[in-house]
Formats: C-alpha cells, sequence, structure tokens
C-alpha cells in the first residue's frame, strides 16, 4: 500500500495566522511552494493560502499585503490527510474538494505536502488522469 507519506513533499511549513501576506509570499518565495497551511496559535490547521490568493484576494483588490494577515485570508474548512493513509484516500480527499495541495498530519503536527507534481511523480498515467477529470472538470 502506497501512503500519503510515502509520496508527498516533506519540509512543509506552516505561515502563522497573524503573519502578514508579505511574509507569507517571501517565505514561498524562499521555499519555493505556491501554497502554506495557515496555523492559529496552538500550532493546528486554520486553513491554507496560496499565492493566488494573495494575487488575486489582496493585491487584485487594492489592499496592501503588508497589512493583511494570513489568517484574514483563511476560508472554509480545512482538508488534510494522515501520513499513513492509503494514497487513494488522499486522491478521494482532493478529487471530492476539488484541491491541489494536501497538507499531510502526523501525530497532529504538519509533516508534509502533496502537490499536483508529487502525484505525477509516484503514480500511473491513469490515476493521474482520473485525478484531473475530477479536480478540474467544470461543474
Amino acid at each position: 500500500m502506497t501512503t500519503a507519506g510515502d509520496i508527498m513533499h516533506r519540509g512543509a511549513q506552516w505561515i502563522p495566522a497573524h503573519e502578514t501576506l508579505d511574509r507569507a509570499a517571501q517565505l514561498m518565495r524562499e521555499l519555493g511552494v505556491g501554497a502554506l497551511p495557515i496555523s492559529d496559535e496552538n500550532e493546528r490547521m486554520c486553513g491554507i493560502l496560496t499565492d493566488r490568493d494573495i494575487v488575486v484576494g489582496c493585491v487584485a483588490m487594492g489592499h496592501d499585503p503588508s497589512k493583511v494577515t494570513a489568517g484574514e485570508m483563511a476560508q472554509g474548512t480545512p482538508r488534510w490527510i494522515d501520513a499513513n493513509a492509503d494514497i487513494r484516500d488522499a486522491l478521494q480527499e482532493m478529487e471530492d474538494h476539488r484541491i491541489r495541495r494536501l497538507p499531510v498530519i502526523e501525530n497532529k503536527r504538519l509533516v508534509g505536502m502533496i502537490s499536483e507534481a508529487d502525484l505525477v511523480r509516484n503514480l500511473p498515467e491513469n490515476q493521474i488522469a482520473e485525478w484531473a477529470e475530477q479536480v478540474y472538470a467544470r461543474g
């Protein structure tokens, strides 16, 4: 059985909810990622912030990213998967919620992230095609 932990990108980092979006963008650049899970004061995930969120939800709206916090951008219920979960469960979670990045948790701590690139590197073409059809399908 292939698990979420087997294919995830290790070393994912939180952005605390109180941090500003300009700091989030800097951290994304430093880590070479396009998304960061947002943590509350107890290091529990309260959302996920993407580079697109910063551009479309802040900059394009005329807001100053040095004055808007990651927590203000957190919307909806954050989705995640346990590191020991079967990769099929991770794919199902991503398909059901039409998401392209999925934080991986172990012992209530962030241990990694599954992205499209991780799926492409680790799964057969037919599984990728089925996943992409579900996630990108207009509906």
